[in-house]
């Protein structure tokens, strides 16, 4: 299954050092590791509140990657404010597995910067 995650800056680098292979644990306040079914709605988080964030350096970006099918089924998809916006909502003490069952390299599909997507 392909799923999307908005990151910001500080996450993006802890990814790269994973070479591209993991997510980071899940900080004390971060029960949950949520990543999204479209890119629309990842995106609309990177750029709205992300890129727009003085903690994010006013970056946000947009990274998809594929898990297999047996992992997300663990997870139903919750429905945080409209329709469009569904997530998978994984357990931070269960990230470490999810991390395991990724079958592509985590790749940055989008940045924005300031509220607006940086095209290139």
């Amino acid at each position: 299954m392909r799923l999307w995650r908005p990151v910001g800056p500080a996450e993006l680098a802890l990814i790269e050092e994973s070479g591209w292979r993991r997510f980071p644990p899940r900080l004390p306040e971060q029960p949950i590791f949520y990543p999204v079914l479209n890119f629309d709605y990842a995106e609309q988080i990177a750029r709205d509140w992300n890129s727009k964030s003085e903690a994010d350096q006013r970056q946000g970006f947009v990274v998809s990657f594929v898990v297999t099918d047996a992992i997300a089924s663990r997870y139903p998809a919750q429905i945080a404010g409209g329709e469009t916006h569904r997530e998978l909502w994984v357990p931070a003490a269960e990230l470490a597995a999810f991390n395991d069952a990724l079958e592509s390299s985590i790749e940055v599909v989008a940045t924005n910067r300031d509220g607006a997507r940086i095209e290139g």
